[in-house]
């Protein structure tokens, strides 16, 4: 059922009420438990994601999202969809802003998306109510919610006329932070990040980093597991290292058997030592 949330009311969102002309109401689906506003960060970025926006997604949210940080982003294809799928996978609340009407679902194709979001006690957003359609101005609408709601704003992967520098640019003007992950040289998906990089946006490569920003202190669980690792495990963790490495890769480089490797990094994902995408493993330190 569609509810919604008033500005006078005393469990607005108390961040998004002191941007200019905030959304008044704010139309939502969901349980509105007022701590999924407490940190918030928004993760934008291209529409048409590349490998590496996706392994940069993957890599830095799930230690975000465990330090109780609540994923925002626009529910569209690209890097926002991954964010919101990442940061649900992850154990995390993720709050969905629409850039149509609260009873729509657009894009259609997320539909399980919707569905997940609202089943992990996450929120769908809009301040347009019924099935106002999508436009172009409705989308830069929704860019400043997802700002202002946000303590930071994260763009991952952006081309020059992206519309996550909109975003970015709506931070700025809110007096909020812009962080930015740097690209690969000369691709088109690094052009937008260099460019807010050029003009002042923090560079981050590390989910420590983005807590950082947040002002954030991330335990030292992981720390103290290391004590206790045994000489196998450790080597492992050395030999992955900065990068991401698949199975094959880190039983060839070892030479550990395929078996008894897979012992080994089951541990070690358990422990909270590695994190495990659609093609590798990589280490949090």
């Amino acid at each position: 059922m569609v509810k919604l949330l008033k500005l006078s009311q005393k469990n607005y969102p108390s961040l998004l009420s002191k941007i200019g002309k905030p959304p008044d109401p704010l139309y939502f689906l969901g349980d509105s438990d007022p701590k999924i506003f407490k940190n918030c960060l928004a993760v934008v970025g291209s529409r048409r994601i590349s490998d590496y926006g996706k392994q940069a997604v993957e890599k830095l949210l799930p230690e975000v999202v465990e330090a109780g940080v609540t994923i925002v982003s626009g529910f569209m294809h690209g890097i926002d969809e991954m964010a919101h799928r990442v940061c649900l996978e992850s154990g995390g609340g993720t709050i969905a802003v629409l850039g149509c009407g609260i009873d729509l679902i657009r894009p259609t194709v997320l539909k399980d998306l919707h569905e997940k979001i609202l089943e992990s006690n996450g929120l769908i957003v809009s301040e347009l109510e019924g099935e106002h359609p999508p436009f172009r101005w409705t989308f830069v609408r929704r860019n400043r919610i997802i700002s202002g709601l946000s303590q930071a704003t994260l763009v991952v992967e952006a081309g020059e006329e992206s519309g996550s520098l909109v975003t970015a640019q709506f931070a700025k003007e809110q007096k909020r932070k812009v962080l930015a992950v740097p690209g690969p040289i000369g691709a088109s998906g690094s052009r937008g990040t260099a460019k807010l990089i050029r003009q002042g946006a923090t560079l981050v490569s590390t989910a420590q980093e983005i807590l950082q920003a947040l002002g954030i202190k991330a335990d030292d669980k992981k720390k103290r597991v290391l004590t206790g690792l045994s000489q196998e495990e450790k080597q492992i963790l050395k030999f992955i290292g900065e990068g991401d490495l698949s199975a094959d890769e880190i039983s060839r480089g070892l030479k550990v058997p395929s078996a008894q490797l897979g012992s080994l990094l089951s541990v070690l994902l358990i422990k909270g030592l590695l994190k495990q995408n659609s093609r590798s493993y990589y280490y949090l330190p």
